[in-house]
């Protein structure tokens, strides 16, 4: 099964302030979920980012919250998107059927959220370069566990690459001299 752009929205999980700097590979998750952002943005997709209890892990990074705006930040209490009503109904609206997945922890957050995504009868994508935890170790086992409930593990290449479809348009063009290297 590949991923649409037009049945697609990109959802980035809890890359917080106070969380990051204890995160296996901070950088490359927030450089990676940066990135899709924009190529989100280029190929015109819905985006939407989750902020857990904003008061105590505080606001999203600066390089990732300075691309969305305010009404695409959803605030919430429990570990799984899936779990908070409001999310719930936000996604719902939004209209897509696959929803592509990036950010942290991917033991606790990203799980329980694509896991309540397959529940409610998403097609989930985890890009496996955008997401970590705190140890290396609970990321694996995230992995598989996802896996094994039929997430689709993919890397952010492929995603941009399945958005785009195909090479003779002025839009693979663009976000190619802009974003694959």
């Amino acid at each position: 099964m590949r991923i649409s752009a037009e049945t697609s929205c990109l959802l980035v999980v809890d890359i917080q302030d106070k969380l990051a700097p204890a995160i296996h590979e901070s950088e490359q998750v927030i450089e990676n979920a940066a990135w899709l952002i924009r190529v989100a943005r280029e190929v015109d997709l819905p985006v939407r980012l989750t902020e857990q209890y904003p008061q105590g892990l505080g606001a999203t990074v600066a390089q990732v919250r300075s691309q969305v705006v305010d009404e695409e930040v959803l605030e919430k209490v429990h570990f799984s998107c899936m779990d908070s009503d409001p999310i719930r109904r936000h996604l719902a609206a939004v209209g897509r059927r696959q929803i592509v997945v990036a950010g942290t922890e991917a033991h606790v957050c990203v799980l329980q959220s694509a896991l309540g995504l397959v529940a409610d009868g998403y097609e989930v994508f985890v890009v496996a370069d955008a997401i970590s935890s705190r140890k290396p170790r609970d990321v694996d086992v995230a992995i598989e566990r996802m896996r094994d409930a039929g997430v689709r593990i993919v890397t952010r290449e492929m995603v941009a690459f399945e958005w785009l479809n195909r090479a003779d348009t002025e839009l693979f063009r663009r976000v190619q001299q802009r974003f694959i290297r």
